[in-house]
């Protein structure tokens, strides 16, 4: 369990696996907000899915940390050490939270990225706030019409619901990289925290499941990203039982995006092989990702070059910022000999920028 603040405006934090260490925020509001950060670098903020945690995600999180990011990642209202908002049937007020904690890190420019429904809370902040957005990575988001069509149905149609769920199961069963026992293991150990969290206390799940279920179609946010210029790449695995493929498709045209599959991957692909995610971004680096981020750095009046990490983040920050201040101070670094190969290949598709499918 995380531990207790002590007073308002106190941080409470502990080291955990893969060298990102945890804290407990107290928002001006006094609202908890868990997060764990590794690296140095460039902010980049990660938002899970829904019915677990950010350190989930703490192993391809640490290899993002050691491409020289600032890895931030946030659990959603109602997830985690992350208080919960009350009767709120809507995703919007867990995005105006997610918003408010990056102020109180002090965050001035980060990527956003974020898993399924993270994805759409990164997708309403990166909206409401694009000088803020360095750029998104949706991850099987819950964004696009394809998806908005589907919650539909799941809302009024039961018969829907049922085949969504076996759907769902399946998806995640085969999350499970059973011919790796070890990696099985991990993950199963950190699944097993977020299940016994919500099996505490099921409460907790009732608010952020019902925001899903009710949320406003996204439609209109996707198309305020396209509007407002902000860089989005759409990540998706071809296999995604839970997310068609059609929505990154359909999110990626609406932003004038990119979009990436990720072939033979599931919903939660990033969990059963955590090396493709990070060789993903590694490769966005070169790229668009690499512009974007070279972009923010020049206009803090650094040299993209030159600067060292630890600059570049306070550079991303507002002077005196929460976030510089929170360790650790180095990523999680291995040898290369240790480094598996990614599990899965992606192609980047082509995608008409001009409107949504037809």
């Amino acid at each position: 369990m995380v531990e207790p603040l002590r007073s308002e405006g106190e941080r409470a934090s502990r080291a955990m696996p893969g060298r990102l260490v945890r804290h407990v925020l107290a928002l001006d509001d006094g609202h908890r907000v868990g997060v764990a950060v590794a690296g140095r670098g460039v902010p980049l903020v990660v938002v899970h899915g829904f019915g677990v945690e950010g350190l989930l995600y703490a192993q391809p999180l640490g290899r993002l940390a050691a491409l020289g990011f600032r890895v931030v990642a946030v659990d959603a209202a109602g997830h985690g050490a992350t208080a919960g908002l009350g009767e709120q049937f809507d995703l919007t007020p867990s995005a105006e939270l997610l918003g408010r904690t990056l102020d109180h890190l002090g965050i001035r420019r980060a990527v956003l990225a974020g898993h399924s429904m993270g994805g759409r809370l990164v997708a309403e902040v990166a909206a409401d706030r694009p000088e803020q957005a360095i750029a998104v990575l949706l991850l099987d988001a819950i964004v696009g019409e394809p998806w908005d069509r589907l919650q539909a149905r799941l809302r009024w149609l039961p018969p829907w619901f049922a085949l969504f769920a076996l759907a769902f199961a399946a998806d995640a069963i085969a999350t499970v990289p059973l011919v790796d026992p070890g990696q099985a293991l991990k993950l199963g150990r950190r699944v097993a925290r977020s299940v016994l969290l919500h099996a505490t206390r099921p409460w907790r799940s009732m608010t952020p499941g019902l925001s899903v279920w009710w949320a406003r179609p996204s439609v209109p946010v996707l198309e305020a990203l396209g509007d407002h210029g902000v860089p989005v790449v759409a990540i998706h695995g071809d296999r995604d039982l839970v997310v068609p493929l059609d929505a990154s498709r359909d999110a990626a045209a609406r932003t004038g995006g990119e979009l990436i599959v990720v072939r033979g991957a599931t919903h939660s692909w990033m969990l059963r092989c955590p090396e493709t995610f990070p060789s993903i971004v590694s490769e966005l680096l070169g790229t668009t990702l690499g512009a974007a981020c070279d972009r923010a750095v020049s206009e803090a009046g650094l040299d993209p070059v030159t600067a060292s990490p630890a600059q570049v983040e306070v550079a991303c920050c507002e002077p005196g910022a929460v976030l510089p201040q929170l360790g650790p101070d180095v990523p999680m670094l291995r040898p290369a000999a240790d480094r598996r190969a990614p599990e899965y290949d992606w192609d980047w598709v082509p995608v008409e920028s001009s409107g949504p499918l037809a």
